[in-house]
């Protein structure tokens, strides 16, 4: 069976795109840590990062590059954190989450509910800075 993240990225359930190639998509986090967290997947369905062929280990993170920098021009923060953890999708996945202190990236922290306007204007405007 497809993981959660195999069918956000074939469309097949619904998500705040922010960008997307032939090989990786983005899109933000329903229950963020901050707004603006993305979530940066390969679309090749593999459950732990560190199994990913070499080549495509370094073309998601140049991808999600990419999308840190567009996230940074199109959320107000400091830094663009990163995280990568693995257990709660049986999916390789990125976090990136603005930050504008320390506890802005504390997974234990209760998650946000942004309302769907909101989550609508962040992904627009992370894809039109993404280049």
């Amino acid at each position: 069976m497809a993981s959660i993240f195999s069918r956000i990225a074939s469309g097949e359930i619904p998500s705040y795109k922010v960008a997307e190639d032939e090989n990786f998509f983005a899109f933000l986090d329903i229950s963020p840590l901050a707004p603006g967290h993305t979530l940066v997947i390969p679309k090749k369905e593999t459950d732990y990062i560190f199994d990913l062929d070499e080549n495509t280990h370094q073309e998601l993170w140049t991808f999600a590059r990419r999308v840190a920098a567009a996230l940074r021009k199109s959320v107000p923060c400091l830094r663009i954190g990163v995280a990568v953890i693995g257990l709660e999708v049986p999916h390789a996945h990125i976090h990136l989450v603005p930050l504008n202190s320390m506890d802005d990236i504390n997974f234990s922290r209760p998650k946000l509910k942004l309302p769907a306007e909101q989550m609508e204007k962040l992904a627009k405007a992370i894809t039109a800075n993404f280049v």
